[in-house]
């Protein structure tokens, strides 16, 4: 069946919803709406890094201005300086970003029931049943993206087509504030004379690969034998012939899938040179991850734990359950015994665990006659101290072993410094949590609804309206 049959068969339109510069793009907003900002950082050389003592000193944003200079994402702060002295850069806070990710999906879930959230910066949106309410596809992604800029204060690329792929494609073009198209009648104009490494899937290894091959373009990638790409890169040949010819089927899912995996990892501080560290470590890790697993009612069967050590070499190691689990002693305990069998002794910067083969927590567990754990008081245990710390915070219970210790004990995912950020206004909102934490449920509502205005005028702003935060 020809792709464009199948297309009208299925008569999709697909919007691909692109946050130009997401978290540069949303502190300025921030600044300029919230704290009196009159520079823009999205107009001069500026970006969003991590944290250099921690060791998180990385480019995770820039602007325009900035990209002139040469500076890239995923580049150190040391090396965009280089480039440019005169550099503005900002810390990351996750919590603001993930307030502004959660109100552009209020928006797009206004144009359509079907929002599939891709990153915490982009989407996907199913029109097929409702663009007709909103004029043709590339009105109603103006209509859209119009929107966004005039309630929310930042800009976004729209990728208009058939099919998630294409879509996605299509909001890579020209940026920043744009709506493309590219429809499969496209592609031999759009999407084949760009550079192969530009599409969907290939990254940096499989494009030079690819061009060893003597496969440069998009184009080229498409007239290529697909058996022969197989044969060489195996299933994923497969797949990338695929989508060089604008072909993916995938539905847009309203529902995400369930996760087949759940993990998290830290770049600790300071070199890691001794077991009783690791432990502490790989502890904090444990409890995270086991948080996350009973959060959503599910069980482990497999636990790796990663290693990258000081010459940023990465080694892993994996062992199965006994029984499938969710309880952070018994993840950490295999943990600990898969660091032991693994570790070089070499310095270690940063940890992993990672957990697979999950199950539903209704699972039943086989006895073990030489294992003498209560694991129903163990997981009683974790469920009180998970209650505790969702009522009143996750500093509210702490294992005595991180007590004046470096180490956070909720370590992984978003560091505790990137979530916020020190400044007056958010240092109010802290104070403001805190004056929630003892007042009755019953009164919550409204007292939010207060928190809010309270913010509002603080910052000069009429009392009601709406923002991304």
């Amino acid at each position: 069946m020809k792709l464009q049959e199948v297309n009208i068969r299925l008569n999709r339109i697909i919007f691909h919803i692109d946050v130009n510069s997401a978290f540069l793009s949303w502190e300025a907003a921030y600044r300029l709406a919230y704290r009196g900002g009159r520079a823009d950082l999205r107009e001069m050389a500026s970006a969003v890094g991590g944290d250099v003592a921690l060791r998180h000193g990385i480019i995770l944003a820039k602007s325009i201005p900035a990209k002139r200079y040469g500076i890239q994402t995923g580049e150190t702060i040391w090396e965009a300086k280089k480039k440019c002295p005169e550099l503005v850069l900002v810390p990351p806070d996750y919590g603001l970003y993930e307030k502004c990710s959660a109100a552009l999906m209020e928006i797009l879930r206004d144009y359509s029931d079907v929002v599939e959230p891709y990153s915490i910066d982009e989407a996907f949106v199913d029109m097929s049943t409702s663009c007709h309410l909103f004029g043709t596809p590339e009105k109603a992604a103006e209509q859209i993206k119009e929107r966004i800029y005039r309630t929310l204060g930042f800009t976004v690329n729209v990728g208009v087509s058939s099919n998630k792929l294409l879509a996605k494609m299509a909001s890579d073009f020209q940026k920043p504030d744009r709506v493309h198209t590219l429809y499969p009648e496209e592609i031999c104009e759009k999407m084949w004379p760009l550079p192969v490494s530009d599409l969907f899937f290939v990254g940096r290894v499989t494009s030079g690969k690819l061009r060893s091959m003597g496969i440069r373009t998009i184009g080229e990638l498409a007239k290529s034998d697909p058996a022969w790409l197989k044969g060489i890169l195996k299933k994923q040949g497969e797949v990338i012939w695929a989508f060089a010819n604008g072909i993916d089927l995938s539905p847009v899912l309203a529902e995400p899938e369930a996760n087949k995996g759940y993990g998290n990892s830290t770049t600790i501080p300071f070199d890691v040179t001794d077991e009783e560290t690791a432990d502490r470590v790989l502890l904090a890790l444990s409890e995270t991850v086991a948080h996350r697993l009973r959060a959503d009612h599910v069980q482990a069967g497999v636990v790796s734990v990663g290693i990258r050590y000081a010459d940023f070499s990465y080694v892993s190691h994996q062992r199965g359950f006994y029984n499938p689990t969710n309880i952070t002693t018994e993840i950490h305990k295999t943990a600990c015994r898969l660091f032991r069998e693994v570790w070089n002794g070499m310095p270690v910067r940063h940890l992993a665990i990672h957990t697979t083969r999950i199950d539903g927590e209704e699972s039943w567990r086989q006895g073990d006659f030489f294992d003498s754990s209560d694991y129903g008081k163990l997981f009683r245990l974790d469920g009180a101290v998970d209650r505790i710390r969702d009522c009143f915070g996750i500093d509210s219970v702490k294992r005595a072993v991180f007590l004046n210790q470096p180490i956070d004990h909720m370590s992984g995912g978003i560091s505790r410094e990137k979530r916020s950020v020190d400044d007056s206004l958010r240092e109010e909102d802290r104070s403001w949590h805190l004056e929630l934490a003892s007042i009755p449920g019953s009164l919550l509502e409204a007292v939010s609804g207060e928190y809010k205005k309270r913010l509002r005028v603080s910052a000069g702003l009429p009392a009601q309206g709406k923002s991304c935060l």
